[in-house]
């Protein structure tokens, strides 16, 4: 079995070890990959090992052995898994290596929007607090959460997370998912309509898939019927917010404030129009990327290939 890991540097800065991967077959590493590298870096190989590469049909067809696509991601929206199927190529995921992560980084990025920590520790060693001549001084007004509501939008492991992390800062907790079952009594969420979620939360944060249905779920129209001085949470997928309706609100200052650790374009352009939106705190798509998550990663894809190999393929998203 010839393995060909595509992009290694994107989840791998030094301090993973591949060496695993060796009972499975022969394993070649590719720091990165473009789309015009594709051909090549893939070729002969029976296996590949991708993080964030987008694989086309046409890419597909330029692989006549490959026989496996192993994904270092959960999502699989950049792999046209349709055209893999016909040609018979599973695609297999790894869902469960970043649940705390991915719940530590929603959280996260609310304390900042609460605490604005890095400003005021920016201000105090620009010599503001000494001038301020007061023992304490803040710059932005400071929120509590204790007795807010949280409105959790999807409601899978991270979700779920996310949801224990805020009632036991004292939150009251709603949830949304379609396809969620009803909450149970040990739950510490309540079920509820989305507009109900949106009407009642102080802070929306978004857990779910990018599907058709969801694209562009948080739009003028959804954004509006939150609470005035609201805030938005994204660690899921850039695409779920439509940025024109978010920079409009937080211009107004009907959104009191949004954390986005995903955008719609990665990375973000520079002409950007949220690097100019005020109240918002954007982080390079690093809620996945503790090492404790890459390490699990790590493990989770090659149990995948390990499966793959032995006839019984596990976490296909492409059955």
């Amino acid at each position: 079995m010839k393995i060909h890991v595509l992009d290694r540097s994107v989840i791998d800065t030094g301090d993973l070890c591949w060496d695993a991967f060796s009972q499975c077959g022969e394993v070649k590493l590719f720091d990165n990959t473009t789309p015009e590298e594709f051909a090549q870096n893939a070729a002969g190989a029976d296996s590949l090992i991708v993080v964030g590469l987008d694989i086309t049909k046409s890419m597909l067809d330029s692989c006549p052995d490959l026989k496996f696509i192993n994904l270092l991601s959960t999502g699989y929206d950049f792999v046209d898994v349709d055209a893999a199927k016909a040609k018979g190529i599973p695609v297999s995921n790894v869902s469960t290596y970043g649940t705390d992560s991915v719940a530590q980084m929603t959280v996260a990025l609310l304390l900042e929007l609460c605490n604005r920590v890095g400003l005021h520790d920016a201000a105090v060693r620009a010599g503001e607090w000494e001038r301020s001549g007061k023992f304490s001084f803040w710059l932005t007004p400071l929120k509590e959460l204790s007795g807010k509501t949280m409105g959790v939008v999807g409601v899978g492991r991270i979700g779920r997370t996310t949801a224990r992390i805020a009632k036991a800062f004292g939150m009251r907790v709603l949830a949304f998912d379609e396809y969620a079952p009803p909450a149970g009594a040990d739950s510490p969420y309540e079920m509820v309509g989305f507009e109900q979620l949106l009407e009642q939360s102080d802070v929306v944060a978004l857990h779910c898939p990018l599907t058709p249905e969801t694209r562009g779920l948080m739009n003028k129209t959804s954004i509006e019927k939150m609470k005035p001085g609201a805030i938005l949470i994204n660690a899921a997928r850039g695409a779920l917010v439509e940025e024109q309706a978010l920079y409009d609100a937080l211009v107004s200052g009907h959104l009191a404030g949004a954390g986005l650790d995903v955008v719609t374009a990665e990375p973000i352009p520079s002409d950007s129009i949220l690097l100019k939106a005020p109240n918002l705190i954007l982080t390079p798509h690093i809620a996945w990327a503790t090492k404790e998550a890459r390490s699990r990663m790590l493990d989770l894809a090659l149990q995948n290939q390990l499966a793959f190999q032995s006839g019984t393929p596990i976490n296909v998203v492409n059955p």
